[in-house]
């Protein structure tokens, strides 16, 4: 299953990339929302390479999750691979520069399901499907206005 979406954010190509790099604070934000993280590689440097391991509870069940960076190439393009039981992941955080004050980013989920179990689970979220783009593009638009906010004298 693949779903993306793009959204323009008025800040430089480089300041967006930077946030979107800041792993520490991403990490902290999924404890507050309940989420166990642990980073498996070593080391703070943001580069292809880096491991975390995830504990949270969807839908009545607690799911574990082991992401990697699998490319990092400044200023332009994030690639994360999961597996999660029998479900597959890969997402690709893509940026372009519009202009020197303004970026454009995509984001781009492929789901594959390895078991008959997470076939079923991709088949329910199909079902759902317009829903999942919705929220995936209100949260890019928040992520856009949190950039904006926070470069206000850069734009």
């Amino acid at each position: 299953m693949k779903f993306s979406a793009r959204e323009d954010i008025e800040a430089p190509i480089g300041d967006v990339f930077d946030i979107l790099s800041r792993f520490d604070q991403h990490e902290r934000s999924a404890i507050r929302r309940g989420i166990e993280v642990q980073r498996r590689s070593g080391g703070a440097t943001n580069s292809a390479g880096l491991e975390w391991e995830s504990r949270f509870e969807a839908r009545g069940r607690i799911r574990e999750v082991h992401t990697r960076l699998a490319r990092y190439e400044p200023p332009s393009l994030m690639r994360f691979e999961s597996l999660s039981g029998g479900l597959e992941g890969v997402v690709n955080l893509e940026l372009l520069a519009l202009s020197p004050r303004r970026t454009r980013l995509g984001v781009d989920v492929d789901l594959r399901a390895r078991t008959l179990t997470a076939r079923l689970f991709l088949q329910s979220l199909k079902l759902g499907r317009k829903s999942l783009m919705q929220r995936l593009r209100l949260k890019l638009e928040q992520f856009a206005k949190d950039v904006e906010a926070r470069n206000p004298g850069r734009v």
